[in-house]
């Protein structure tokens, strides 16, 4: 199974593309989209949905893993990221990807086994699974790696596999 792991934002958002096969994963590609703060919002997110949707033409993925969206003390920076995660959505469903949805606790107890595993220590986590020799940058490319790769445990998994029915 090719799985495409997303760390959405607006001025950074992490990409990820994993095969996953017998319990284990190989790096397809992984990258970040960037868009600059001088840009207005709606070209950022035109500039998101774009790339987004040349990546998924280039790697072809069959499913997709996102961060579950949560309120944070900031009001407009979660509004904002929930835009762009929305457009991000809106790439996935246009090339007909099944979404799938976790929380920071799910990704930290797949990667970690620890559901309150230190940013560092998931990051960490990720480069030993997928055999990279340093942790990748940005933090957001990394952490989409970290949501490929929980994707990839849950689908193997027999609630993974339950939920999919």
């Amino acid at each position: 199974m090719r799985i495409l792991g997303i760390d959405p934002g607006y001025a950074i958002v992490g990409c990820g593309v994993l095969d996953y096969e017998n319990n284990h994963f190989g790096v397809v590609e992984y990258c970040a989209i960037t868009t600059p703060s001088e840009m207005s919002f709606n070209r950022r997110l035109e500039v998101i949905y774009d790339e987004m949707t040349a990546l998924i033409q280039r790697t072809k993925p069959e499913a997709v893993s996102i961060e579950k969206l949560f309120f944070n003390s900031n009001q407009k920076t979660v509004i904002d990221v929930g835009q762009a995660r929305g457009v991000l959505m809106l790439a996935a469903q246009k090339a007909w990807l099944e979404v799938f949805e976790y929380t920071p606790l799910q990704v930290k107890q797949s990667v970690v086994g620890y559901g309150r595993a230190e940013k560092k220590q998931v990051q960490e986590m990720t480069r030993v699974i997928l055999g990279l020799p340093k942790v990748p940058k940005p933090d957001d490319v990394a952490d989409a790696l970290a949501m490929a790769i929980c994707h990839g445990h849950s689908s193997g998994s027999l609630m993974g596999k339950i939920r999919n029915i």
